[in-house]
């Protein structure tokens, strides 16, 4: 729901309150009315995690034909690209300008010599060709802005625009049509990665705006202050991108790829308009910074679904601190970003790959993790400072865990039978992922991490909820539409680790990424676990009042649930009103809850029905610290 939109229903309860309701007001659509449709977006074509190559991680801006037909020959001949790494990216540093005469983007041909033309128009189109004919994909980069990342942050690097100021200006604002029409048709490319940093970095008081090297433009997205953010704007600009490649592909066979590192409210809207969303800022090569690009994706269960996942960044195996001498980090950084659900996108040149990095990278099982047909990603069933566990549902009805060391010390952690959501009493294999072994345990066992390690299991047990799933099991089918935030507001649940071009400048690392508050599986928005009247839940899905979720029934015939008011809500006066409706229409609905009320039960016949939706619906408008639980919220068969 748009900030706008917001606004607007706090108005129209505001001025219900006095009698003083507008026919325009009357006409604004209520975003909790059930749609029976499914919201995610069916552009695009990205059914399970896009993997394969991209330049940046391994040569900045300094990017040549040379250095990226060396990593696509090296994807096919080690056998990763049989395993699922199709995509090459062009990223940052390909453009040589933009020409005035008619606004066509020029290749740096003295970098893709294939690019020349006859005409002088250059052309991608037999790099892309080539890369098609191996049996690859072929990915190329832009920005939102007038101007790049490149010309933004590294302006130093190689391969930086030429020409006047206007000739610079290589970046999709004002050319949306025209530069999607050039690089997703004429070129034949099959992904596109859409940078932001042209409405974030070039203010008026930029040195590099001030000096006349370019022009400003806003900023749109004040990156440490979500209030001085332009949402709407920010998110029109990527929605008219959504529209010119529905023109240009219309078989929608393309992938969007949104980089606004977790600004702009992107959580909330992405899943809307792109097939992979950045959740934060630039990953580096050190374990501080992986635990970073990590925390901002991994609460965020419930906003990744096929067709559009949480992008917590490129992998940095084979570099730093995830090299050959870090083969423990190396293997938690792609094992945790299996379990994710990431993009699987190596950052690292291909020409250098040891048979030990490319043993990590092409993991036959830790790829079928990552590229499982049931679209979960991992929910956290455990989550500390010290160590975290990871559980996977998969499409066979299987589970996967990882269970992670964040510290630089050994440790000990329990698994039980209850973090797996299968029963104590009855035995639990585990296959290792990494080494193979079987072992087997009833009720919890002991599991001793070394430093920085990642242990991953393929899991077998009887289910502790054997007639079908609950929704906190299924994240992939569970979309909040509409999750009650009223304002966004930074996450404070993300790492801060040392940032290794900042180091201490400054006064310190805060948080920054948009999305408190918002729905969670197995825990409150705001990290509590699930409690009503004093009942406590230990499967469910919280949210905010005012929220609408949407759930995609696979032939179930039941919804249970035991809903109210979340015992950490903050107001005592607040009412919440529940309902579920099967393809729209109402199938169960309780009375209006207080906190402090005992769970009621919600039993709803959904046989044959595509959309489940769930709506807890305020007395009023502005409820963003009244938390609801659907406690034990279950499809069953």
């Amino acid at each position: 729901m748009s900030r706008a939109l917001r606004t607007g229903l706090l108005l129209a309860a505001s001025f219900a309150a006095t009698g003083l309701i507008t026919t325009e007001l009357h006409a604004a659509p209520d975003p909790l009315t059930p749609t029976g449709q499914w919201s995610v977006t069916a552009r695009g074509q990205a059914p399970l995690p896009p993997m394969g190559w991209n330049s940046w991680n391994a040569f900045n801006s300094d990017i040549d034909e040379e250095k990226l037909m060396a990593a696509a020959k090296a994807l096919v001949d080690t056998g990763l690209a049989a395993k699922g790494y199709r995509y090459v990216d062009i990223d940052d540093g390909w453009w040589l300008k933009r020409r005035q005469n008619d606004g066509r983007l020029l290749i740096r041909t003295a970098a893709f010599p294939s690019a020349q033309t006859g005409d002088g128009n250059t052309s991608f189109r037999p790099l892309t060709d080539r890369l098609h004919g191996m049996g690859l994909k072929a990915g190329i980069y832009s920005d939102i802005g007038r101007n790049s990342c490149g010309q933004a942050y590294t302006a130093d690097f190689k391969g930086q625009p030429e020409g006047n100021v206007a000739e610079r200006e290589v970046g999709l604002y004002d050319h949306i049509d025209q530069d999607i029409g050039l690089m997703m048709g004429e070129w034949g490319f099959d992904l596109i990665k859409i940078d932001g940093c042209g409405i974030r970095a070039m203010s008026p008081e930029n040195k590099l705006v001030s000096s006349g090297q370019y022009r400003a433009l806003g900023p749109l997205v004040d990156y440490e202050n979500l209030s001085r953010t332009d949402i709407p704007a920010v998110r029109d600009l990527y929605r008219r991108v959504g529209l010119a490649l529905a023109r240009t592909r219309p078989a929608n066979d393309y992938v969007l790829s949104i980089c606004l590192w977790g600004a702009a409210d992107v959580r909330s809207w992405a899943k809307e308009l792109g097939n992979m969303s950045r959740t934060s800022e630039d990953i580096s090569p050190n374990w501080e910074r992986m635990l970073h690009n990590l925390d901002s994706a991994s609460r965020r269960e419930l906003y990744a679904h096929p067709n559009s996942w949480n992008d917590p960044d490129m992998l940095y195996v084979g570099t730093g601190e995830f090299d050959t001498a870090h083969v423990q980090e190396a293997r938690s950084h792609m094992a945790l970003w299996a379990m994710l659900n990431a993009p699987l996108i190596i950052g690292y040149d291909m020409r250098k790959a040891t048979p030990e990095l490319l043993s990590i990278l092409g993991n036959n099982a830790l790829i079928a993790l990552n590229q499982d047909a049931g679209g979960n990603q991992a929910v956290l069933a455990y989550d500390g400072d010290t160590a975290q566990i990871f559980v996977k549902t998969l499409a066979d009805g299987g589970k996967a865990v990882a269970l992670l060391n964040r510290t630089g010390g050994p440790i000990d952690v329990k698994l039980t039978a209850a973090h797996l959501k299968l029963r104590e009493d009855s035995g639990i294999d585990l296959t290792d992922l990494w080494t193979g072994a079987q072992s087997r345990f009833t009720k919890e066992v002991n599991l001793h991490l070394a430093a920085h390690q990642t242990l991953v299991f393929r899991v077998a047990g009887a289910r502790a909820h054997p007639g079908g799933l609950y929704l906190s099991e299924m994240p992939g089918s569970v979309n909040p539409a509409v999750d009650g935030i009223v304002e966004p507001m930074a996450d404070p649940m993300v790492h801060r680790g040392l940032l290794p071009w900042r180091n201490t400048r400054g006064d310190g690392e805060h948080p920054i990424y948009g999305g408190w508050g918002g729905a969670r599986a197995d825990a409150t928005p705001y990290g509590m676990s699930l409690r009503i009247g004093g009942v406590n839940f230990s499967s469910g899905i919280g949210a905010l009042a005012n929220s609408r979720l949407e759930v995609r029934n696979a032939g179930y015939r039941n919804f249970a649930a035991r809903v109210g008011i979340d015992d950490s809500a903050l107001s005592p006066d607040a009412r919440v009103r529940f309902e579920v409706f099967a393809d729209g229409r109402s199938v169960a609905r309780s009375g209006w809850m207080k906190r402090g009320d005992q769970p009621v039960a919600l039993n709803a016949p959904v046989e044959g029905a595509r959309i489940i939706e769930l709506v807890a619906r305020g007395d009023r408008g502005d409820l963003q610290n009244v938390t609801v639980t659907w406690g034990a919220a279950a499809l069953d068969r």
